[in-house]
């Protein structure tokens, strides 16, 4: 048995209760729980908002347009996204339907609703640095006053003591209209992402 196998088997059993919680009603439209993916060990937790069309498909966060931004982007500023922990603020998909298309609608009351998974990873984790992907995960980390566009890229400790910061989602980047302002957001992405590394938050394993 590895070093791992006890945490390993507590993230399997977290995942599980998880998988059947019906404390709100979110659990009705979507497909299947999405829960945090990533090493139990991680040094680093990102935190997004909620999942998307693919990953309620999937199972998956970050497994959609969304998610291969975030490869782009952790890859550039020198990250491996296979050393980190990756969840939601949000465990299931809440969407509007858009002729085809459904798109994400959870509010803050839902986010409260699974704010006791989030809390429940963090404290298994146990991560020397939290990245909150978009103001939803903000201001679940560091209260509703909390402005991301002013507060961006600045460390600041948790209730809990970690260390941590904000910074946009990866759909934001999605949503410019030109390739300039794209590539204007994209850039800014990946410089706050480097903040892990100037940091010195990534450990070796």
């Amino acid at each position: 048995m590895t070093a791992l196998a006890p945490l390993e088997k507590r993230w399997q059993a977290l995942r599980r209760r998880a998988r059947v919680c019906r404390a709100c009603p979110l659990w009705m439209p979507a497909t299947q729980t999405v829960f945090g993916a990533g090493r139990v060990d991680a040094s680093i937790v990102l935190i997004g908002e909620q999942p998307g069309a693919q990953e309620d498909l999937q199972g998956e966060p970050f497994v959609g347009p969304a998610g291969a931004m975030l490869d782009r982007a952790l890859a550039e500023a020198g990250i491996d996204r296979d050393k980190v922990y990756i969840t939601n603020t949000v465990k299931h998909f809440k969407f509007e339907p858009r002729g085809k298309l459904r798109l994400h609608k959870a509010n803050a009351a839902e986010q409260a609703s699974c704010r006791r998974w989030l809390d429940a990873e963090l404290g298994l984790l146990m991560p020397q640095a939290i990245v909150a992907l978009g103001a939803m995960a903000a201001k679940a980390l560091f209260g509703s006053s909390f402005r991301l566009l002013r507060e961006r890229g600045e460390w600041r400790q948790t209730l809990d003591g970690r260390e941590a910061f904000a910074t946009i989602h990866p759909s934001f980047i999605l949503r410019q209209r030109s390739s300039e302002e794209r590539e204007l957001a994209y850039k800014g992405f990946v410089r706050d992402l480097r903040l892990l590394v100037h940091r010195r938050a990534i450990s070796g394993k």
